[in-house]
């Protein structure tokens, strides 16, 4: 029995939805924090200078918050990070609910965004962790479900509770701070990750504890700047649409605010559906394949608004083929492979950089993008389509060589070595 091997391991499954269910935490966070500040806007009298500023602590918290989890998953273990996140974002929550300072509003975005990008690491590593070869992707393709599925409980909350005044946003950051409560609780169940207590006490060389500098190392700088290049300048585009998509429909397309809004509700369902589809081929000899026709799918799915302008139908197809092309070239590919590419004691570090640096890009990228849309649609979608296609080049370059490649088969082969050795 190696170190840190527990008797009586939970199910794989049942981690991947404890664990998972921080994607739908994180998910209802952002989607109704945007909600509830229009909602203390209207109620309380909120400021625009105070939402913006909040809204940017958020994002600022979320980048700060992975790359700090990420490092701190790899040194003290999955389970206390994870534990630390849900009290961060419980704290975060209730400031947002009971407070509508300035000050403590700030505060509690700050808080709340510190601990929903610090879980999604640690989180991550948890399912990989106890996962095998056969459904790893599956069950990381499965907090991607859950993902959209906190984007619709926040949806849905706000459509119920939206007229309510300040109670509609106290109840949707409520919502947040109730349901991490019981994820820690349920996160209670599971012990630490047998790979990191097993990492950790091995001295075999290339399982060591790991910092930044080590991912620009020979062995892991390849795989670690193509996921930062590839998530970054993909998610562009994502973060385009999710924060500027109702703008979009109501400036350029025509409709007002309620049809906008309408009309972003049925691909929700579309994204889940293609997320399905994703972990059917997740841990498949076709994935990469699946990869490379999603990828084009991507690129074509801007290239349509940017060619023949922004309309209703053209918002539809590119929102259609964006999101089918996503499912398999997307977010999911890339938390699997962070799984893949990096040993146990680099493997947070490395997911918490990579999200670091997107949510800091996107978030530069956003101050700008009101003054690329005055310029013209055709100019921000075909952008848009210029950084999914390097972003994406960038990914298929990289991983076309190493599909097939696991630093968990890699991890085992070694310590199965060092084990076989007399004397240890």
């Amino acid at each position: 029995m190696t170190a840190g091997t527990t008797s009586r391991s939970p199910h794989p499954w049942w981690v991947g939805l404890v664990s998972g269910m921080a994607s739908y935490i994180d998910a209802a966070a952002i989607v109704g924090f945007g909600t509830a500040m229009v909602i203390y806007q209207r109620a309380v009298g909120l400021s625009a200078t105070t939402i913006g500023i909040a809204s940017a602590a958020l994002t600022l918290g979320i980048a700060v918050g992975a790359l700090a989890g990420g490092v701190l998953g790899d040194r003290l273990g999955r389970r206390p990070v994870f534990s630390a996140t849900m009290i961060l974002i419980v704290a975060g929550a209730a400031t947002l609910a009971l407070s509508t300072q300035d000050g403590l509003i700030l505060g509690g975005a700050l808080v709340l965004g510190l601990g929903a990008g610090a879980d999604l690491p640690v989180s991550l590593s948890t399912i990989s962790e106890a996962a095998t070869d056969a459904n790893r992707g599956k069950l990381i393709g499965f907090s991607q479900v859950l993902w959209f599925v906190g984007i619709l409980a926040a949806i849905g909350l706000g459509i119920l509770f939206g007229n309510a005044g300040q109670l509609g946003g106290q109840i949707m950051f409520c919502h947040v701070a109730v349901t991490a409560a019981a994820v820690m609780l349920a996160r209670l169940t599971i012990p630490e990750s047998e790979a990191w207590l097993t990492a950790r006490a091995s001295s075999v060389p290339g399982v060591r504890k790991g910092h930044v500098r080590e991912l620009l190392g020979p062995a892991h700088r390849a795989p670690f700047l193509a996921l930062i290049t590839f998530y970054s300048l993909t998610n562009l585009s994502a973060n385009t649409i999710g924060q500027f998509g109702s703008f979009l429909l109501v400036n350029v397309a025509g409709l007002d605010v309620r049809a906008a809004s309408a009309l972003a509700l049925p691909f929700l369902p579309l994204g889940i559906v293609g997320t399905f589809w994703f972990m059917a081929i997740a841990d498949g000899r076709r994935r990469f394949t699946y990869f490379t026709v999603g990828a084009v799918l991507m690129v074509l799915g801007n290239v349509i608004p940017a060619v023949f302008g922004l309309t209703v139908a053209t918002y539809i197809a590119s929102r259609i083929v964006t999101l089918l092309g996503a499912a398999f070239a997307g977010e999911a590919i890339m938390k699997t492979w962070a799984q893949e590419s990096f040993p146990t004691l680099l493997r947070t570090t490395a997911q918490g950089s990579v999200i670091a640096v997107a949510r800091l890009l996107a978030a530069l990228v956003a101050g700008f993008t009101p003054l690329l849309i005055t310029a013209g649609t055709s100019v921000l979608f075909s952008l848009l389509s210029a950084a999914s296609l390097l972003g994406l080049a960038a990914a298929w370059l990289v991983f076309r060589g190493r599909e097939g490649r696991s630093e968990f088969r890699a991890e085992q082969v070694e310590l199965s070595a060092a084990e076989s050795v007399p004397g240890r």
